[in-house]
């Protein structure tokens, strides 16, 4: 059976995954990880209604999972999923008690996002090539480290959408449909105005998508990702980058140059300081490598 025949085998998890799309407007990627997390859990208990499972029902599915080798990152995520659906159930009064209450994920190593170097970033960005094709990429991957935005984010801008070249900002739709603007450099904004030029060219009549494929329709989040790859390999940079890394780079520069972890928390659009305060580490990791280098006591012998 399919994660969906699962869950939808459960009426109470139908009506809170429906919950989740329509009122919390949450995105067709958490959707998919929700269903796929309770049929994990429907699978280990059979036939039983989740609603009627108590809490040594629930560390007895975890415990199984960490048995068969989940990842204790997957596992975390399960359980967290676990968690809000049975919150869920309880603000209807459908539960006298949160089974959920004490559940506990195997602790993890907090591991700390890949970022390039300046010089590595400066290396990719200059790979060079004037074809439409690179300069449409060119564009896109300036946008990335230029206002650190997550793929889907810059997979979905239009023309002219929510970006401003004039006033050097682009404003895009995040997690939870929030919204936000970001500065947009000069580096970025003169490599979307010489994709612009090449754009009417290339689109599809009527595609509003600012990225486009050569064929003319929107560029998938997943075309992104290749042709990222494509000029990493190209930059000879010896490494696979992802969009990410940009958004991580982003990051870290910005705060190894301003130190304003606000500042760069508004700008990815992080709901909590604690989410970027992981780049705190990286900044740390920067700083000690420059005095190992610089420090005259550090030195080795």
């Amino acid at each position: 059976m399919t994660d969906a025949s699962v869950v939808e085998s459960d009426t109470s998890a139908s009506r809170f995954l429906a919950e989740l799309a329509h009122q919390r407007r949450a995105s067709p990627h958490t959707l998919t990880a929700y269903r796929h997390d309770l049929a994990l859990l429907q699978a280990g208990v059979g036939e039983r209604p989740l609603a009627e499972l108590q809490s040594h029902d629930l560390r007895r599915q975890a415990m199984r999972l960490h048995g068969q080798g989940l990842a204790a990152r997957s596992l975390a995520r399960t359980l967290s999923a676990w968690r809000s659906f049975y919150r869920w159930l309880a603000r209807r009064g459908q539960l006298a008690v949160d089974p959920c209450v004490g559940l506990r994920a195997p602790k993890r190593p907090r591991a700390l996002p890949k970022a390039l170097g300046i010089d590595q970033t400066v290396a990719l960005l200059a790979t060079p090539g004037d074809d439409p094709l690179a300069v449409r990429d060119r564009a896109m991957f300036e946008l990335f480290y230029s206002s650190g935005l997550r793929l889907a984010e810059l997979a979905a801008l239009d023309v002219p959408g929510g970006l401003d070249l004039a006033g050097g900002a682009v404003t895009v739709t995040g997690k939870r449909a929030k919204t936000r603007s970001v500065p947009v450099g000069a580096k970025a904004i003169a490599a979307l105005t010489a994709w612009l030029e090449q754009r009417v060219a290339m689109a599809a009549a009527g595609e509003a998508a600012l990225f486009v494929s050569r064929r003319g329709p929107r560029l998938s989040p997943r075309a992104i990702e290749l042709r990222l790859a494509h000029w990493a390999k190209r930059s000879g940079l010896g490494l696979h980058v992802h969009p990410h890394m940009l958004r991580h780079s982003f990051a870290s520069h910005v705060l190894q140059s301003s130190g304003d972890l606000r500042a760069v928390q508004e700008m990815l659009g992080h709901a909590s300081i604690s989410t970027t305060q992981i780049y705190t580490h990286l900044d740390f990791q920067h700083l000690a490598k420059v005095y190992d280098a610089a420090h005259p006591r550090a030195k080795k012998k």
